[in-house]
């Protein structure tokens, strides 16, 4: 914490704690277990850093696609204890995805699941959640690459319009690794990424984040496509 705080000052960016993950307890019921441990390493983490200038959020790292295992009590519960301490100047950052045509497997080669939810069911369930953790949750940033590219503008447009209607602020959280191949994962063809972050900016969302920068965009990744990617991103934006 105090290393990546640092640096964060150095550079003058905004640093988002990310909350723990059990990748157990919440996903077999034991939702209550997974609160209490995130309350414990919350605490912990606000009474040591705190203070620190760069500490600018929290992440709520549980990643969900569906309105299941009691994940509205999950977000509600656990946002509103990081806001009793650091009250509501610092946001609170979800970053669920799309229960997709591609949201399979990373340790399976298959590119497409048999069945995907529909546009519709997506609705009425992010309806649920979003009405279920607003007041508490300040920001959602769906994930990008679960959906097929057709489709991507129609999931997105849905995100802003019920994130809109709770009161939540929609960013967008643009994979930068390619679901299209069956090695899991290559750094994404820059048509790809700009295809995706120009329907984000259609239909209005906010800001764009990316995971994941150091893997698969980073010009010292030991992916050489990476390099080139951030080169490409860099001259289109003319930064």
């Amino acid at each position: 914490m105090d290393l990546f705080l640092t640096l964060a000052e150095k550079f003058n960016m905004a640093f988002y704690f990310g909350t723990y993950d059990s990748g157990n307890y919440w996903r077999s019921g034991q939702y209550q277990r997974e609160i209490d441990l995130n309350r414990a390493a919350v605490d912990e983490v606000w009474k040591k850093y705190g203070s620190r200038a760069a500490f600018k959020g929290w992440y709520l790292t549980q990643e969900v696609s569906r309105r299941t295992k009691a994940i509205i009590e999950i977000y509600a519960t656990m946002a509103k204890h990081c806001r009793s301490l650091s009250g509501a100047t610092l946001p609170v950052l979800i970053s669920p995805y799309m229960d997709g045509i591609k949201a399979t497997d990373a340790f399976v080669n298959t590119l497409y699941k048999s069945e995907a939810i529909t546009l519709q069911q997506h609705q009425q369930e992010w309806d649920e959640i979003m009405a279920g953790i607003s007041g508490a949750v300040d920001i959602v940033a769906f994930q990008d690459g679960h959906v097929d590219f057709h489709e991507l503008a129609d999931y997105l447009a849905v995100n802003q319009a019920l994130a809109s209607r709770h009161g939540l602020r929609c960013w967008t959280n643009s994979e930068t690794f390619d679901r299209d191949m069956p090695i899991k994962f290559l750094p994404v063809k820059w048509e790809k990424l700009l295809l995706k972050l120009q329907a984000a900016a259609r239909v209005g969302v906010e800001k764009g984040i990316t995971f994941e920068f150091s893997h698969f965009m980073s010009p010292n990744s030991c992916y050489l496509q990476a390099g080139n990617l951030y080169h490409r991103y860099r001259e289109h934006f003319g930064l």
